[in-house]
């Protein structure tokens, strides 16, 4: 299956998201603030999706993706933003980025379809 990094600053929503995940058999990580998912980036070198939320404290989600982006190896990280913004330009914006958008609430099952379709790993981290 994949690997994902989930970067969630709600810590309910965060368990969650990786316990569903880990049920699919996906090998998550989790991080629960920009600066942590740049470490985690750092030393385990780039998943194969990552699952961003929108809103989280010190940056968002849809300017932290450019910044992961930017590392070495991980020009073409695909993305997921899971977020409570339904506002036409927070979706554009997550869109424009080429990532996935989709809104809390969320379905399991959108999440996993989402995975399946950015994703075609089935090794690794």
């Amino acid at each position: 299956m994949s690997r994902v990094l989930v970067v969630d600053d709600d810590p309910n929503l965060r368990q969650l998201v990786m316990l569903r995940l880990q049920k699919e058999g996906h090998r998550v990580l989790a991080a629960d603030s920009p600066d942590e998912a740049l470490t985690v980036l750092s030393d385990r070198g780039a998943p194969d999706v990552v699952v961003l939320d929108v809103t989280m404290p010190g940056m968002t989600g849809l300017e932290l993706l450019p910044i992961m982006r930017s590392l070495d190896g991980c020009e073409d990280l695909p993305a997921i933003f899971l977020s409570g913004r339904v506002e036409h330009h927070d979706v554009a914006a997550g869109r424009a980025l080429g990532a996935t958008y989709l809104t809390k609430p969320f379905s399991a099952s959108a999440l996993t379809r989402a995975i399946a379709a950015l994703t075609h790993v089935e090794a690794g981290w």
